[in-house]
């Protein structure tokens, strides 16, 4: 070898050396901090190192022993990490919150007037023809004002030309005018729908109020501005990264999404603004192509996947008061059970046509009938089929027992119950009372029979921020100081763990999110204070300092 190839060599083996040093090296060092981690291995740290997209070490000061000249350092000052937030029932409606017009708030408690809905309906009739929709959106009946409910009699000061509607932000009830009911041919004499009602006024006059399948008979009637194709997809891709950028504010870096634009999510990334990760819940056509295709749950990326079905409608809603009970509403004449929205046997055909492909079954369950019979459509798949670790999802799995919760732990189960709404909608729960409160939104009960709770906002339904979420779950105490179900509290980790880990489990992406443990995904948040030393009532208001999704940061305050 001659002084050349001397020299040559020398000078790559120190390159090679600096190389495999720099690999050595983390990128990012965050330090002097209070680490929730969720890893039983490690449940407390104080510093966690980066290296690309992926959790490098997480400890004490050792992990500084990890830097090197490029890394950067991070100085906590006290702050907090925890695993990023995993929403696991969301219906991301960024369109809507762009386009329509919100008669409520989607994100805080506010109470609004009649006449504020009204007024907001009658200037969209202004710029709307005659005969075409007026609509509103995120109508919340308890938190009005006037302390009544919205009525016929008010929408028809809106229009008696346009046929109009105002959505309850829960998604299973509409309040219509005159008009509306006229073009859908509901007069006096026409009977409910069967999984759906069509309601009365005191008087005997319709009270503008449809729950169910009873909303589809005014809904396909009137008429709604057409936009073209281009318009079309130019909206799904803002409301995307509208509702993005808002998840990231909150400190959520994975949600599952009801369906939605998926060509829209794709775009998005590919221009750089989806800021968290996707599990992507079909509904039905799509769940049909998804089969036809061979396309199975877990088909995908770290950042986009195919999830569980969307939730397939067995019965009515929680804060509507529409779900199936085995017991009647109270006050109700004649007696209310709620809505059972679907028969069993079509509820079986459907689950074990799912769970035949592949794709992972998930059934929208309130009311303790409809959770029973969601249990026997997978009892029965599962007979026939013998699907191993099928993790059959339950979306809401609101009013349970002893039966229900021996049968969800014997199948792996997943029950993706609300979590704002022990905040948010404790002013609804008074109409349940205190023995069926005792038995609903059951995270301790879950917990304790073994169960892999995770979280479910329900968004639009409920808001989505996680932190109110928590501090619901752990105080069961709502915006108004009422406090139901207290035997259902849980503590602060338990609930930090059902929003992250738990949420990991359900889309069996465990081995790579949902715990602050090094190879992981980097996905995590920074809250300026410790969520377990501080009173309980005030989680709600702790300031996300920064939401970081695969190494980078997506949200900072």
């Amino acid at each position: 070898m001659d002084r050349r190839q001397l020299l040559a060599t020398a000078l790559w083996a120190s390159w090679a050396a600096r190389a495999a040093a720099h690999d050595r090296d983390a990128d990012t060092i965050l330090f002097n901090g209070r680490l929730i981690t969720m890893d039983d291995a490690q449940p407390n740290a104080t510093a966690m190192a980066i290296k690309g997209n992926r959790i490098m070490a997480v400890g004490g000061d050792d992990v500084r022993g990890l830097a090197g000249k490029a890394t950067r350092m991070i100085d906590l000052k006290g702050a907090c990490v925890v695993p990023g937030f995993i929403d696991c029932h969301n219906h991301p409606i960024g369109e809507v919150l762009l386009y329509e017009t919100l008669v409520g708030n989607p994100f805080e408690v506010e109470f609004v007037t009649i006449q504020s809905i009204i007024d907001k309906l009658k200037a969209k009739a202004a710029q709307t023809p005659p005969g075409y929709w007026v609509e509103g959106f995120f109508h919340d009946d308890t938190k009005l004002k006037d302390g009544r409910q919205l009525t016929v009699d008010d929408l028809d000061k809106v229009s008696t030309t346009h046929p109009v509607m105002v959505r309850h932000r829960g998604g299973h009830t509409v309040f219509v005018n005159s008009h509306a009911l006229a073009l859908a041919g509901i007069n006096a004499n026409t009977p409910d729908p069967p999984g759906g009602t069509i309601d009365r006024l005191p008087d005997g006059r319709r009270s503008g109020r449809l729950t169910d399948n009873a909303i589809e008979l005014v809904a396909r009637h009137g008429q709604r501005p057409r936009i073209d194709a281009a318009e079309k997809a130019k909206r799904a891709r803002a409301g995307i990264a509208h509702i993005s950028a808002a998840f990231s504010r909150y400190g959520l870096t994975s949600v599952h999404h009801q369906g939605g634009d998926l060509a829209a999510i794709q775009d998005v990334r590919a221009a750089g603004q989806l800021t968290h990760r996707v599990s992507y819940e079909a509904w039905g056509p799509m769940v049909d192509q998804m089969i036809a295709a061979g396309l199975k749950t877990g088909f995908g990326d770290d950042w986009i996947r195919l999830g569980a079905t969307a939730e397939h409608t067995a019965d009515g809603s929680f804060s509507e008061r529409t779900m199936a009970l085995s017991t009647p509403y109270a006050g109700r004449t004649p007696p209310y059970y709620g809505n059972v929205t679907e028969p069993q046997d079509v509820l079986d055909a459907w689950v074990e046509k799912v769970v035949r492909a592949g794709i992972q079954p998930n059934i929208h369950a309130n009311g303790d009938v409809a959770i029973d019979m969601a249990l026997t459509a997978f009892e029965r798949a599962q007979a026939k089929l013998a699907v191993k670790d099928l993790r059959p999802k339950i979306t809401h799995c609101t009013l349970v027992n002893a039966s229900i919760l021996k049968r969800m732990a014997a199948l792996g189960a997943v029950p993706a119950p609300f979590t704002s709404y022990a905040y948010y909608n404790s002013d609804k729960f008074g109409f349940y009372g205190a023995d069926r409160m005792a038995n609903a939104m059951a995270f301790r009960d879950f917990l304790d029979a073994g169960i892999k709770v995770c979280a479910g906002s329900d968004f639009f339904p409920g808001p989505f921020a996680p932190l109110m979420g928590i501090q619901g779950m752990v105080t069961r105490t709502g915006w108004n100081g009422e406090t139901w179900g207290a035997n259902q509290r849980v503590s602060v980790l338990e609930a930090i763990r059902i929003n992250s880990l738990h949420g990991a489990w359900a889309a069996r992406e465990e081995a790579i999110k949902g715990s602050l443990t090094a190879g992981k995904l980097a996905d995590y948040v920074v809250v300026a204070e410790d969520l377990t030393s501080i009173k309980p009532d005030r989680i709600k208001d702790v300031p996300i300092q920064e939401t970081v999704v695969d190494g980078r940061s997506q949200y900072r305050a």
